[in-house]
């Protein structure tokens, strides 16, 4: 192959034929202006589809050719297939194949080595078939192999040069193009198995989240998921830390037109803003100390499906004008990139904070608030969906058992009276540590007030809490000795008018001794 190169001029630097550095000392300034332009459109994607169509254009106006072609090795069947062209009838070929050892392109796949032809007609192998599908004539043509890791990946081809023939300044400018295809074309099939294997894992983690509740406040939360879920709508879900706002976001995405492709959790709080910027967008290499190669941001990682920012109300605002951007036009740049990136991705952000107040403050950017407060989600609290805890009580000691290889245990009425009753600050997060938690204390036995925590009980040594009339405790102990007095003791009747159930009231009849003798 290098007496393609035996007028180049001499380099320093060690260069393999058909390289960059080898080539671009015999191509000229126009020559390496095209092969920037094209470099540019064929890396502005992952999308192999869209990667193989900006390689056969960009050959064709490269080369100067009426046409331009992409094959595909298919090592394992010995095919060469054609995977994207350009030019009249290109789409009479498109997905057409052939034997990988048939015709000229057969020929540059088996050598490795590039070839020029300035009439098809006399070459031996030409391969007609593929000119009789199209109704296309070629005249002459040049081909090169894509090769990654020694390895040929396919051929580009580019046939009849427009003003003239082709010649061996060409053919360096058409290898030199070919390595940078090859190099686009890996990273992009790169790119679709590892978004493959993260829809089959995101798949795995989805399908095992359920939604536990029967009360009003929960099905109409479930109502107006369900309606959004079919649009490309940003959803905005708010409420308290620990109400199940990635679960919903969850359920809108799988039940949604994008199931099948990835969903993309991001944490906002959770990062620094260089670090946050770098994991939305992506980075170029050498863009920072530590970039050591390019990085696929979480947006490209989700293109086509869902992307979820939790704790959205802290992106710092240099962050917000770039997120902004992304929502109206669907276009970002890597964090030391100049080339612009295109996405098609939903986004469902989730916050506990007032945003509209914060945009009020100058806190957070108001046209972003806006932009993504286009359908609002208001999850409730458990303390308002108390009807619920019972089962979800069920179905977290039950989790938490079958981890610890445990029969699922059941609670003492006054267990679940305690826990029904408490208000729950940390909604139902906190409510599935407290389960994991009395799984471990109960010792495979029923779940008592005693494996409970004090904060949830409010139980306290009889030697320490206060016996005066102005303590908490003697207050509740009697409103429900009265409630008990004016029913005459009719545990059900004393329950409805404290607005306790009555497994509540026994418990607490029983934590603080009352009998009738009070």
């Amino acid at each position: 192959m290098s007496k393609y190169f035996r007028d180049a001029k001499p380099d320093p630097r060690p260069a393999e034929p058909g390289s960059p550095v080898a080539a671009s000392a015999q191509l000229s300034q126009e020559s390496l202006h095209l092969l920037a332009e094209a470099s540019a459109a064929i890396n502005s994607t992952l999308d192999l589809k869209t990667v193989l169509d900006n390689i056969a254009a960009s050959a064709a106006k490269v080369m100067q050719a009426e046409a331009g072609s992409v094959l595909l090795h298919d090592k394992p069947r010995s095919k060469l297939i054609f995977v994207s062209a350009t030019g009249e009838r290109a789409e009479m070929v498109i997905g057409r194949e052939f034997d990988a050892d048939l015709g000229i392109a057969g020929r540059v796949a088996t050598t490795g080595r590039p070839e020029i032809v300035p009439d098809v007609q006399t070459d031996r192998g030409f391969y007609r078939k593929m000119d009789e599908i199209s109704s296309f004539e070629t005249r002459t043509m040049m081909a090169a192999p894509m090769i990654t890791d020694e390895e040929v990946i396919g051929v580009v081809e580019v046939l009849n040069r427009v003003d003239g023939e082709f010649g061996e300044n060409d053919l360096e400018l058409l290898m030199v193009f070919a390595n940078l295809a090859a190099i686009s074309a890996r990273n992009a099939k790169t790119h679709e198995r590892l978004k493959q294997q993260h829809r089959d894992l995101c798949d795995q983690v989805l399908r095992g989240h359920k939604i536990i509740g029967d009360s009003k406040p929960i099905k109409d939360v479930i109502a107006l998921c369900s309606r959004v879920a079919p649009s490309d709508a940003s959803v905005l879900l708010l409420g308290e830390t620990g109400t199940g706002k990635e679960l919903f976001s969850k359920f809108i995405h799988n039940t949604s037109s994008r199931a099948d492709e990835p969903f993309v959790a991001v944490n906002c709080a959770a990062l620094t803003e260089t670090l946050l910027e770098s994991e939305l967008f992506g980075h170029e290499k050498g863009a920072f100390t530590g970039a050591v190669s390019l990085h696929v941001g979480r947006f490209e990682t989700a293109d086509g499906g869902t992307i979820f920012l939790d704790e959205i109300g802290e992106i710092p605002l240099s962050t917000q004008v770039k997120l902004l951007r992304v929502l109206q036009e669907h276009a970002f740049e890597r964090v030391g990139g100049s080339a612009t990136v295109r996405c098609d991705v939903r986004v469902i952000a989730a916050t506990n904070r007032d945003l509209k107040a914060e945009a009020l403050k100058g806190a957070f950017r108001e046209d972003l608030f806006y932009r993504l407060n286009v359908f609002p989600v208001q999850l409730p609290p458990l303390r308002q969906r108390r009807d619920d805890i019972p089962r979800l009580v069920d179905y977290f000691a039950a989790q938490a058992a079958e981890k610890m290889s445990l029969p699922a245990p059941r609670l003492t009425p006054d267990a679940s009276a305690v826990l029904i009753s408490y208000d729950w600050p940390g909604n139902v997060r906190e409510l599935q540590n407290i389960m994991e938690r009395a799984v471990i204390l109960s010792h495979d036995e029923p779940i008592d007030v005693t494996d409970l925590p004090v904060e949830i009980t409010g139980t306290v040594d009889d030697s320490t809490h206060s016996t005066s009339s102005g303590s908490l405790w003697d207050f509740e102990r009697s409103m429900i000795v009265k409630a008990l007095k004016d029913h005459g003791w009719n545990q059900t009747q004393a329950a409805r008018a404290l607005g306790i159930s009555r497994d509540n009231l026994r418990y607490r009849v029983k934590k603080y001794k009352i009998t009738k003798d009070d």
